[in-house]
């Protein structure tokens, strides 16, 4: 092969020196071109990411959805949930008026006549001149409660239920506050008429008097736990136009409700009515204050346990009067947002439902917040630390709500200032382990019912009295169930010698050990309710168509349930047949079944209380 030029190695040098220039420059263009594009896309992602952290957090924290709020950077160590930020406004020095009510002859004090008034001390935020504001209020008899010795503090102190907690969080964002003292409490005139019509319209009457005043945009909220709850019912059975919404917390729906299960007795029914009159009573003409209810409504628990066959209950109208949910359900348009706790032992959760939906029915904006905690608002992480196990402990990590705070804010927002979206109606449910789900309404919509034969389950047939129980255990479950609802118990018994008995059953996850709810019922209102009927002493067959109390239970695969029977459980009076009991002869059992595999839509996460950080 012959050699080539040096001509041409110089001019094919050359061109490989161009091409390879070429090359280099444009992998240089290209790298330059990958760069620009990466830093741009890190900027670009960077800033998403800042102005969703931003949207999040804090600049439009009123509208970040539910699911969402756990990633905010709340607080999670306070002693209630907090806002993200303070409201513009300063806070006025509280001022105290009087209310006059106007009474039916019926309601008159029976004892020490004088004038009925209510007591109120507000709280106003300082808002330019003209400006007018929402009222937040909690009504109850526990201010000054107790003797001249030990009185607690009077209404003109913020609370540390709803008052201390709306005084920090609300009115420097333009709510005022008033807490009410009932009749015979506090400096509110007239006697103690516990929970019946004269308080009723008291409660009414204050209501009327804050939406009325020249500071008010005429919108009022009732708020409150327990006694402070009921007062919310109370209010709403002939509603002042004003009262917008309402917001029970454990707040019993009526009190032959709270302390009677399917006629079995609570040991506190006995001396209720009696307790809170002593309990208010001083040594002035405060003790000469005699509601006509006080004559004959310490009587009505004995009747009503001793005489139920004989409408014992009805002798009087004292329980009809105290019942306050078909009155709401008559006559209110406002909306309700019920909180409960699923441990609550002071107010059964039983309350919470099926009353939900028959406000729904109605046709009212409900919402609900249900958790494992027992007888406190959701936002108490260190109260719900005392929680024991089968009593809520399980849960406890997931808890307390601290994102409760900007939930009330936006539901007083819409309903008491006309701000925002229309709020929804939903059902937010903790199960007994701690996990959250969303639901439109509770029990579900697409719950289902599996029975079970009791035969089929061992030991389902026995004696139960004070000397004897029963526990009976399910086979194995193959497959993860969800309990959503209020389980059913269907026995079938028989008298042994006296008229009347009674059965208490405790649900259990049999394989840890770990109580899950319980039921409770007197074979004298033996198709549930209210209404009692007559027992054959010798032999009488019966069915007992018994409920639990609501729950929301996950039990694992390969558990066992067991349902363990006894005359009497937790702060039950014993039947008056506990000595001879009834005999169980089998039954069925009523599983309230959902599906929610861990991908489930309606799981959420909260943000909860954080016990560690504290």
């Amino acid at each position: 092969m012959g050699t080539k030029p040096d001509s041409v190695i110089i001019a094919e040098s050359a061109n490989q020196r161009r091409v390879d220039q070429q090359l280099n420059y444009t992998i240089f263009l290209t790298t330059i071109v990958v760069v620009i594009f990466i830093i741009s896309a890190y900027i670009f992602s960077n800033e998403l990411i800042i102005d969703e952290s931003e949207e999040i957090n804090f600049s439009e924290w009123k509208q970040v959805p539910l699911k969402e709020r756990y990633k905010m950077d709340l607080n999670l160590t306070s002693w209630r949930s907090q806002l993200p930020e303070s409201g513009p406004y300063e806070i006025l020095p509280m001022t105290e008026h009087f209310v006059e009510v106007d009474l039916p002859a019926s309601e008159q004090d029976a004892g020490y006549p004088e004038d009925a008034l209510m007591h109120v001390a507000l709280w106003l935020p300082d808002v330019p001149e003209g400006e007018k504001v929402p009222v937040i209020a909690t009504i109850h008899p526990y201010y000054d409660f107790g003797t001249e010795v030990d009185d607690s503090n009077p209404n003109t102190i913020p609370d540390l239920g709803v008052g201390q907690w709306i005084f920090e969080e609300f009115i420097s964002h333009g709510y005022a506050l008033a807490q009410v003292s009932t009749f015979g409490s506090g400096q509110s005139t007239h006697c103690q008429d516990v929970k019946g019509l004269g308080e009723q319209i008291g409660i009414q009457a204050a209501v009327e008097w804050l939406g009325t005043q020249e500071w008010s945009n005429g919108n009022v909220g009732l708020m409150g736990k327990s006694y402070a709850g009921t007062t919310n019912w109370e209010a709403a059975q002939n509603p002042s136009e004003h009262l917008k919404t309402i917001v029970p917390i454990s707040g019993s729906i009526g009190v032959q409700q709270m302390f009677y299960r399917n006629g079995s007795a609570e040991a506190r029914a006995m001396g209720y009515d009696l307790a809170y009159e002593l309990a208010t009573a001083d040594p002035t003409t405060d003790d000469l204050r005699i509601c006509s209810d006080d004559v004959f409504g310490p009587a009505m628990p004995v009747t009503t346990s001793l005489a139920a066959e004989f409408g014992g209950a009805e002798w009087s109208d004292y329980w009809e009067e105290r019942y306050h949910l078909g009155d709401v359900i008559d006559n209110y348009d406002g909306s309700v947002y019920i909180v409960w706790g699923m441990q609550d032992w002071n107010v059964d959760p039983y309350h919470a439902f099926p009353t939900y939906q028959m406000l729904r029915d109605k046709g009212l904006t409900v919402r609900g917040i249900m958790g494992q905690w027992g007888h406190n608002y959701p936002d108490q992480g260190e109260v719900h630390s005392g929680l024991g196990s089968g009593y809520g402990e399980e849960a406890y990590e997931n808890m307390s709500r601290m994102d409760w705070a900007i939930e009330l804010f936006n539901w007083f927002e819409y309903w008491l200032k006309g701000i925002g979206d229309e709020t929804e109606s939903y059902v937010q449910m903790q199960t007994h382990d701690g996990r959250w789900h969303l639901e439109e309404t509770w029990p579900p919509e697409d719950m289902t019912w599996e029975l079970h034969d009791l035969s089929d389950w061992s030991d389902s047939t026995g004696t139960v009295s004070a000397n004897s129980a029963m526990s009976i255990v399910s086979p194995v479950f193959e497959e993860e169930i969800h309990l959503s609802g209020l389980p059913t118990l269907h026995l079938d018994v028989q008298t042994i010698g006296c008229n009347g008995g009674q059965i208490f059953a405790t649900l259990w996850d049999e394989t840890l050990g770990l109580r899950l709810g319980h039921a409770v019922m007197d074979v004298r209102y033996r198709d549930g309710g209210y209404d009692a009927k007559p027992v054959s002493p010798i032999f009488g067959s019966y069915t007992m168509l018994m409920e639990f109390n609501p729950l929301d239970v996950v039990l694992p695969a390969g558990h066992h349930l067991s349902i363990e029977l006894t005359d009497t459980g937790e702060d039950y009076l014993p039947s008056t047949c506990a000595v001879t009991g009834l005999s169980v002869q089998g039954g069925t059992f009523g599983m309230p079944l959902i599906d929610r595999p861990v991908e489930h839509e309606n799981w959420f996460e909260v943000a909860h209380y954080n016990a560690s950080a504290v």
